[in-house]
């Protein structure tokens, strides 16, 4: 292999230095020394990766020349990312040290190199380890947001090539990708890189339906360009005679965001309208923008008839993240709905580009203080020492996925709070104090409760009460991250309080007893209690919820307390501690019919796996080890959060065995169709019915059927021929939560 590695080097230096010279062609308005510095970096970093291949078998350094073109091409940083990017995986994976990098290149480009060496490559130990990893990845967004930036450049590459890995690491690297970077490039106003993550993820997670989904799209392009052909020509010929300078582009929704609709509204791949949209760019200075944005909306419904409901201004209140455009939905002389977009040069190149082309137009200072805003808030998660690092990732994610209101202070100021946030969020959103003693409020002068939920457009005028402090019930009310914390901190602050009266309390009766007051004494009373904690032991005696009358039966001749665990809890933790001992998870698989090491597998009932599913195993707490499917809608949680617990799995080829599955038909109601599909169950081979139940809704109808089937083959045929039906729109597979 040597030999042969050996005849190819003198080419593959060619084409290395080829890929180099591309980078450097994509960085716009570089200096001397920016050339010298990139160049330096990449004589480094090919020095230092020159023994390593990628699994695809091509030298290494064609991964981090890729990222660096990334940052450069479609993020537009400049020259310290492209020499950061070109040296991200030098000191982890070479004999290149943080020292050598400071040396070379200077302080700067070493801190940004120790917050990517920080952010492991795949999170793969445990839950906890993993959510820790998280935090200290978006810990560096304080620090230098260029960390994150690289970080997503590194992911996209990664996910470019996917293709080269196991199955079980594509899974994995995928459904950590939509659950932690798509919704990360989203907030950081990455709109083209979050698409392609969700589409990429798509790819590997729900293959079949990412390759429906792109050949519809393929076979629809050329009827879909002639329309918008059609569509934009009145509109161009308008704007042209105007004198405006500007582009129009029609852009494809992702396969994933198809996806998304599909699944949310019900309905086929026909019947997503949006399948695309069309973009004016308008070339005009900064003073102009707004005028000559409305001036173009109004060209645009001279032509067609805008939807009312469908009219979205981003432009007089931008989003956090920076975002502004002008969108419409028209009806076009088909009665096809068409989205329109309609924004400046510099509004697309912060839609396209995000943070980076954000900071390049800072004269615009309310964006960016709203940016910082938001990066304030994040620190203020990672610095609240009472929030577990689980909890902080379910907080940071909480606030990702949330689209905006836009709510007004009694003076007029304007608020920026996520969709579905109350009184309270508010509150605690102008001043932590004003949060605690928030009673109630005025919602456009009408007295509102604390759960009442906001809508954009609102003036809010808060009721605090010096006697009002927080309770376990607001927790409930509120859906920003700053509020659930300064919640939690406060009733924290009022249970510690609590606590010291209970530590006095035992003390006291520990002391009738006669029994030492010490850390392993206490330790025996939290297992006995089954308290999780000694602070939680003390708080539930100063409220008096334990009977500490039952000391007198712990107490020995010594004076200490003895109490042996409970038999359940040893049988609980052995199996554990068993189950993890026996499997070896990069070579073992579970083969369903046969034996597995003596551990006890079932299906699990979210998704009620049949043979045929793609399954895996995940390895419960103390119900052994439960199959899910890969498509099941908790696997993207199992194997992002905890793929040290997940096992490989498949079917026995031989064994045929009945499994239950669900499915849903969807359709017009008509006489007899009931009849005619319970029909066609009861007369399919080998199919019995387990359940069947009907709903209609004004001439639509819905059945929801569960079946006993041998595999997903057996399973599709019954489906199709549900299909072939008259009045039947959709049939669908559906998990099954419970079957008992």
């Amino acid at each position: 292999m040597g030999e042969e590695l050996n005849i190819d080097l003198e080419q593959e230096r060619k084409e290395i230095l080829n890929a180099f010279r591309g980078l450097l062609r994509t960085i716009k308005d570089r200096s001397k020394e920016d050339t010298r510095l990139i160049r330096k970096a990449f004589d480094v970093s090919v020095e230092a990766h020159k023994d390593m291949r990628r699994k695809s078998g091509e030298p290494y350094i064609y991964h981090p020349i890729a990222v660096a073109r990334i940052c450069a091409e479609e993020m537009g940083l400049g020259a310290t990312s492209i020499v950061c990017a070109l040296l991200h995986d030098t000191v982890e994976d070479t004999h290149i040290s943080l020292e050598d990098v400071e040396d070379l290149f200077g302080e700067k480009v070493r801190m940004i190199i120790d917050g990517l060496t920080k952010i492991p490559e795949v999170f793969d130990e445990n839950a906890s380890v993993q959510a820790e990893n998280f935090r200290k990845m978006i810990l560096t967004i304080s620090d230098d947001i260029r960390v994150v930036l690289i970080k997503l450049a590194d992911r996209l590459h990664n996910m470019r090539t996917l293709s080269s890995m196991r199955q079980d690491k594509q899974l994995k690297i995928a459904s950590e990708t939509k659950f932690l970077y798509a919704p990360l490039a989203h907030r950081l106003g990455l709109y083209s890189i979050k698409s392609e993550l969700e589409d990429l993820a798509l790819r590997y997670m729900e293959p079949e339906i990412y390759a429906d989904i792109e050949r519809k799209l393929k076979s629809t392009k050329d009827a879909r360009n002639r329309f918008i052909r059609k569509f934009v020509s009145p509109i161009k010929e308008a704007l042209s005679h105007e004198g405006y300078v500007f582009n129009i582009k029609a852009r494809t929704k992702s396969i994933s965001s198809i996806w998304r609709k599909m699944k949310s509204k019900g309905i086929p791949f026909d019947e997503v309208y949006d399948v695309f949209a069309v973009r004016i760019i308008l070339d005009t200075p900064l003073e102009l923008e707004k005028p000559d944005c409305w001036r173009v909306y109004s060209i645009v419904t001279d032509f067609y008839q805008p939807s009312p409901d469908r009219l979205r201004d981003w432009i007089s209140t931008p989003r956090a993240n920076g975002y502004e455009s002008l969108h419409t939905t028209v009806m076009s002389p088909g009665g096809k709905w068409v989205e329109v977009q309609i924004r400046s040069s510099r509004m697309d190149e912060i839609a396209e580009k995000g943070l980076a082309a954000h900071y390049k137009y800072k004269e615009s200072k309310t964006k960016e203080s709203k940016f910082d805003r938001w990066i304030a808030e994040v620190r203020e998660l990672i610095e609240n020492p009472d929030l577990s690092a689980m909890d902080f990732v379910n907080e940071f994610k909480l606030n990702l996925f949330n689209d905006e209101i836009y709510v007004f202070t009694p003076k007029g100021d304007l608020r920026v709070l996520p969709t579905g946030a109350t009184i309270l969020d508010f509150a605690y959103d102008i001043h932590t104090d004003i949060g605690d003693h928030c009673i109630g409020a005025k919602v456009n002068n009408r007295l509102v409760p604390l759960s009442y939920q906001l809508q954009s457009g609102d003036q809010i005028e808060i009721i605090t009460s010096s006697k009002q402090k927080p309770n376990e019930e607001w927790v409930r009310f509120v859906v920003t991250a700053r509020a659930k914390q300064k919640i939690k901190s406060s009733l924290n602050e009022e249970r510690k309080l609590i606590a010291l009266d209970g530590k006095e309390i035992l003390d006291r009766k520990f002391r009738q007893h006669n029994i030492r007051f010490c850390s392993e004494n206490l330790s025996v009373l939290d297992k006995y209690y089954k308290v999780p904690s000694t602070t939680e032991l003390y708080f539930r005696i100063a409220k008096g919820k334990l009977d500490l009358t039952k000391l007198r039966e712990l107490e020995n001749k010594n004076g200490m307390l003895s109490l042996p665990k409970p038999k359940s809890t040893r049988v609980k933790t052995r199996r554990k501690a068993d189950v993890y001992s026996k499997i070896d998870k990069k070579h073992d698989e579970i083969i369903i019919g046969e034996d597995f090491k003596n551990i006890q597998y079932q299906m699990a009932g979210c998704c009620n796996p049949i043979p045929g599913d793609d399954v895996f195993g995940f390895i419960t707490v103390n119900e052994g080890i439960k199959v899910h499917r890969y498509n099941c809608p908790n696997a993207e949680h199992l194997m992002s959060k905890m793929a040290y617990r997940c096992v490989k799995a498949r079917w026995q080829n031989s064994d045929l065995k009945e499994s239950v599955a669900a499915i849903s038909v969807y359709g017009i109601d008509r006489v007899g169709i009931v009849n005619r599909l319970t029909e066609i169950v009861s007369n399919q081979h080998n199919v019995n019915m387990k359940s069947i139940s009907f709903e209609t809704d004004d001439g639509i109808f819905e059945g929801n059927l569960t079946v006993l089937v041998y595999d997903t083959e057996h399973l599709n045929q019954l489906m199709q021929k549900l299909e072939q039906v008259e009045g039947v729109q959709r049939v669908v597979r559906k998990g099954v939560k419970d079957l008992d």
